[in-house]
């Protein structure tokens, strides 16, 4: 389990390992899921959960105290490089997601209610949504200040919610 970094830059919370090692059986029986299809989807992933964390009132919250008075539309999303906590849980959220959204729908059968990859992709989905908002309540594993640790200061709990649509 690492963060993949090129140029002293995080481009992924998780690699190839990672995912073989949650599910290898789906490798061994879909020979389309390659290494470069799936690290393609990690980095995607990445990125989408970077920007999904943008999005909470977490963030907007913890970036503004942190940054002094700033527009919300200013606000950037999350560098990646000042991680410093939880990385097993965001590296265990990047494949959940990344499962979820792109490896698992590649090879599943959308015609058979029943397929053994789209229950997996419901299952990695409702792993994912609860993590994301464990690290979001949590908030406490991002260097506000840069300074290669995570101070008492920079931690504040979330409070984010799962909200039921009828």
């Amino acid at each position: 389990m690492a963060f993949i970094v090129e140029n002293s830059n995080t481009i992924s919370f998780a690699e190839f390992t990672d995912v073989t090692s949650r599910d290898q059986r789906l490798f061994d029986n879909n020979e389309s899921l390659t290494l470069d299809f799936v690290e393609d989807a990690l980095e995607r992933t990445t990125s989408r959960l970077l920007e999904n964390i943008k999005a909470t009132e977490w963030w907007q919250r913890s970036y503004g105290t942190h940054n002094g008075s700033v527009n919300r539309l200013d606000i950037p999303p999350p560098d990646a490089d000042k991680i410093l906590g939880r990385h097993s849980d965001f590296t265990d959220l990047c494949v959940y997601r990344a499962l979820a959204d792109y490896i698992l729908p590649a090879v599943a059968d959308f015609g058979d209610p029943e397929n053994a990859e789209r229950q997996k992709m419901g299952y990695y989905e409702n792993r994912a949504t609860q993590l994301f908002l464990e690290l979001v309540n949590s908030g406490d594993w991002y260097d506000f200040d840069d300074d290669g640790t995570v101070q008492t200061d920079e931690k504040s709990r979330g409070y984010m919610s799962l909200k039921r649509v009828r």
